[in-house]
């Protein structure tokens, strides 16, 4: 590590450029060098073509970056940006205020019980494929059930109509665009070439469904669909574009599946390693309770949250806790790492539920699956039910055998496991 002092405050600790060098060159992913820059209890980071990144995991760092200072750390530029266009997690500044500010009470408060049924619809929709995947005796991939659990959630949110296999395929191809999109902000800034056809898949699949609401919405028909409510929206705001309305909806479908479908995912991977855990769980469910699976769900999303790096970008000189950070510097704010801080969490990397519900308050910026902030996710409380719902009804109903490990994470733009789940499933006696 090399320091530098200044008279307006301590320079980070940067990495050598040869270990940056050597890194680049092994083609080891970036959690590999955010590992190496790590030293609990400094601020750290590193240079990459002439970009400085400082790396964010003490809690109270976090908070600062996060939380106070979530107006004066600003998102540069999105990662996703060639797939959201403009939508709400892509836009800055007062048009993003505006956006959120449309959103919000959809998924805030009481009013995520007006999709309720929806979520209720899609958990049924799965339990009766397990179910006939425990008569015939098959197994089935729990991947791909569960992110077909969360496309169909979303979808119905948005369209109010229910996911029929077409649709799905369509949609679904978002995760090989999610899949390509770079890590950090240092990465590509274009999608490559190979996933341009699932854009245009996706991309008219979404325009039909916008053109026939449209076509409900004139006629004085349609319910009170996220869709509905942005071409209200359009009839008294020119910003709302079709393209702007595609590319909330696209935002909303990319937010709505990725992490839920992830985190459904990596619960059963940490179940299938701890199968008292798991009946537990499942007794508690069949009881009508839910705490047992909250639990298992913030201890998931805790080791693995799908939102694994939280890139930020510093357009004026500014300090964290007395570490002087110079206008132009990238900040890579990484929950992966904050949550497995052996100071708060004891025995970091075990898998305990029962750190939860937490007995004593956690450290401000400590635990952010969804973010800290003005701009945390507004969907936190819709992921959360979606999650409980589908978890708990399966676990009451099933015992679950893998077949096959899952693989190692895969740190891409979101927190995966390298490969399928395959499960054969029962029903409980």
């Amino acid at each position: 590590m090399q320091s530098q002092c200044v008279t307006d405050g301590m320079l980070p600790d940067f990495l050598d450029d040869g270990t940056v060098t050597a890194w680049t060159a092994s083609g080891a992913p970036l959690i590999d060098l955010l590992r190496r820059a790590h030293t609990p209890g400094r601020l750290t980071g590193f240079r990459r073509g002439g970009r400085a990144a400082v790396l964010i995991t003490e809690p109270r760092h976090v908070h600062q970056v996060l939380g106070v200072g979530g107006d004066r750390f600003v998102k540069r530029s999105h990662r996703a940006k060639p797939l959201l266009g403009d939508g709400m997690l892509s836009a800055t500044g007062e048009a993003w205020r505006s956006q959120r500010r449309l959103l919000q009470a959809m998924f805030t408060g009481r009013g995520i019980q007006r999709w309720e049924h929806h979520i209720t619809g899609a958990t049924a929709s799965v339990v009766d494929r397990w179910a006939d995947r425990a008569r015939r005796g098959e197994p089935t991939d729990i991947g791909e059930d569960v992110q077909f659990f969360t496309v169909d959630t979303i979808w119905r949110s948005l369209t109010d109509h229910p996911l029929d296999h077409e649709r799905y395929v369509d949609l679904a191809a978002v995760q090989d665009i999610v899949a390509a999109l770079p890590a950090d902000v240092g990465g590509a800034a274009a999608l490559p070439p190979e996933v341009g056809a699932a854009l245009a898949a996706l991309d008219d699949r979404v325009l039909r469904a916008l053109a026939e609401a449209r076509t409900r919405h004139r006629g004085g028909a349609g319910g009170p669909s996220v869709l509905h409510r942005l071409l209200d929206a359009a009839e008294t705001d020119p910003a709302y574009t079709d393209r702007l309305i595609r590319d909330e909806l696209v935002t909303l479908l990319v937010a709505g599946y990725e992490s839920s479908a992830r985190t459904l995912t990596w619960a059963f991977v940490l179940l299938d390693r701890h199968p008292a855990l798991m009946e537990r769980a499942a007794a508690d469910a069949a009881a009508g309770g839910s705490a047992a699976v909250e639990a298992v769900l913030s201890e998931t999303l805790r080791l693995y949250p799908t939102g694994w790096l939280l890139p930020r970008h510093s357009p004026a000189d500014e300090f964290v806790d007395g570490w002087r950070i110079p206008a132009g510097t990238d900040l890579l704010v990484c929950p992966y790492l904050t949550h497995r801080d052996p100071d708060v969490w004891p025995e970091p990397e075990t898998f305990a539920p029962d750190r939860f519900p937490a007995r004593a308050p956690l450290p401000p910026g400590a635990y952010l699956p969804f973010g800290i902030g003005p701009r945390a996710c507004l969907g936190t409380r819709f992921a959360m039910r979606e999650m409980e719902s589908l978890l708990g009804a399966l676990l009451a109903r099933f015992t679950v055998e893998t077949t096959a490990p899952a693989g190692e994470a895969v740190f891409g733009i979101n927190l995966r496991p390298a490969g399928p789940l395959h499960a054969r499933v029962r029903e409980r006696s």
